[in-house]
């Protein structure tokens, strides 16, 4: 993707294969192009200031940071990884979903995100499931029904 536009990749928090990361950062003389600030107290202003989020799990639980993304109006793309990307984002209707492992199709749609041809969903009907009102009115369907 950065071959064909400029990109800076930015990657928030801690993990066991950090030093393998910064290893291929150096490899690929990237330093410029990514950075890696580790474990930060509010992701949101780095959420709030991206031009574009990016979640390429292999698979999630319950991918909260897809829900913070939407909530800070953000365009998402998202690996239709099991379990939660395909039903937060509504089918692809609030961000793109792309297959687990296939780099070229995330990178396509990266550059097309980028572009400003994929609009940031509006977070008030993209949270609307993650309302009070919405999940209280769930749990007593499934209490009382």
């Amino acid at each position: 993707m950065r071959k064909r536009l400029p990109a800076r990749l930015l990657i928030l928090g801690e993990g066991i294969l950090r030093p393998e990361l910064e290893a291929l950062i150096a490899a690929y003389g990237l330093e410029h192009d990514v950075s890696l600030p580790g474990f930060v107290e509010n992701p949101y202003v780095y959420l709030a200031n991206a031009a574009l989020f990016v979640l390429s799990s292999d698979y999630e639980g319950l991918p909260t940071v897809l829900i913070e993304a939407l909530a800070v109006g953000r365009s998402i793309i998202s690996t239709d990884c099991q379990s939660g990307p395909r039903e937060i984002l509504e089918e692809g209707k609030f961000g793109s979903l792309v297959p687990v492992g296939d780099v070229d199709i995330l990178a396509e749609r990266m550059h097309f995100h980028l572009q400003g041809k994929f609009d940031a969903p509006n977070p008030e009907s993209a949270l609307h499931a993650y309302e009070l009102d919405t999940v209280t009115r769930q749990y007593l369907r499934l209490l009382f029904d």
